[in-house]
């Protein structure tokens, strides 16, 4: 009887008396013919599964296709010990009711949206709440500091909203005058110090400036979220080169805030490498907001996509793509 050998498949110890790989795979409920198999670093071509002999100590890795996209689901992000699938963050504001930005929210399949700190009506508090229709259990609520001008005005709204909820992954933003509602980089970094010293964990809307995007990293941002125009504009992303810099020097994530505004912009934000990108009024104006939802999903997910396959270089002259030698 053939002694049984130790060999590492996919990770994990296993004990078999299989001669073969072909047989492994067969002892593992698979078809040979079906699988791909690493065997101590090498691949083992499909047609020598069944003469390839195993040994003692071997190392294999079997893989095989799954359905459903499982690889996109593979690449998460995390920010300060939370995991992200969804690589989009979804806005409240300015939607027609509360069901709509809920069945956004849903077409786009977004896990986090940022939600605004404003006094209660006591005037008539039997109002619908945000929370009747965006279950804060299933989608995580990223409070934030929408209207602040002043660090004291941001800081205050953000110790209101950990009273209120608990959170302490916040979005910050202080803003300098209400024309262009650009941040105020100054009150900002200040407002983010004293937040994360108070335990805080500030994902901070700032300028397109890599200068600053660092000094908001020394100050405790566990988040970078540079501008790519002003908020509500739709203008797109106005300067790629900051952003990809920003990308490049930054140890925690960048994501693009304000200006998107089609489907288009959100996949330039990914394919210049950001983690994620936020967007309120390109789905909320549009005049189909949950069809658009879906087309921001979709241009994530391709941007994505094509950062990570790596775009070709550029050329200053043509190419061709099928080759001149031959022609008839």
């Amino acid at each position: 009887m053939t002694q049984p050998i130790s060999l590492t498949v996919n990770g994990d110890s296993r004990r078999t008396q299989a001669a073969t790989i072909a047989a492994l795979v067969r002892e593992l409920g698979l078809m040979p013919e079906k699988v791909a198999v690493e065997h101590n670093g090498e691949i083992a071509p499909r047609s020598s599964l069944e003469q390839t002999a195993l040994c003692d100590g071997d190392q294999l890795e079997i893989v095989h296709f799954v359905g459903g996209g499982s690889g996109a689901q593979d690449d998460t992000w995390e920010v300060a010990g939370h995991r992200f699938t969804s690589r989009l963050i979804v806005g409240t504001g300015k939607y027609k009711d509360f069901a709509q930005n809920a069945a956004a929210v849903e077409a786009a399949g977004a896990e986090i949206v940022t939600v605004a700190v404003r006094r209660v009506n006591i005037s008539d508090p039997s109002q619908p709440v945000l929370m009747d229709h965006i279950d804060p259990k299933k989608v995580t609520y990223l409070p934030n500091t929408a209207g602040c001008f002043s660090a004291e005005d941001a800081i205050r709204t953000l110790r209101l909203a950990r009273e209120a909820g608990g959170w302490d992954l916040v979005k910050l933003e202080v803003l300098g005058e209400a024309k262009t509602l650009y941040p105020n980089m100054v009150e900002t970094i200040r407002a983010c110090e004293v937040l994360a010293k108070e335990g805080f964990k500030p994902m901070v809307y700032c300028t397109d400036d890599p200068i600053a995007a660092k000094q908001l990293e020394d100050a405790g941002a566990v988040a970078i979220m540079p501008l790519g125009a002003p908020i509500g504009s739709g203008l797109g992303i106005q300067n790629r080169v900051t952003i990809r810099l920003i990308v490049e020097g930054a140890t925690v994530p960048v994501l693009v805030d304000a200006g998107v505004g089609t489907a288009s912009d959100a996949a330039v934000a990914m394919e210049l490498g950001c983690d994620g990108v936020l967007m309120n009024t390109a789905i909320a104006e549009a005049k189909d907001p949950i069809r658009m939802a879906r087309a921001m999903k979709l241009a994530v997910e391709a941007g994505r996509e094509a950062y990570l396959a790596g775009r070709m270089g550029r050329r200053k002259y043509a190419d061709p793509s099928s080759p001149l030698a031959g022609l008839i």
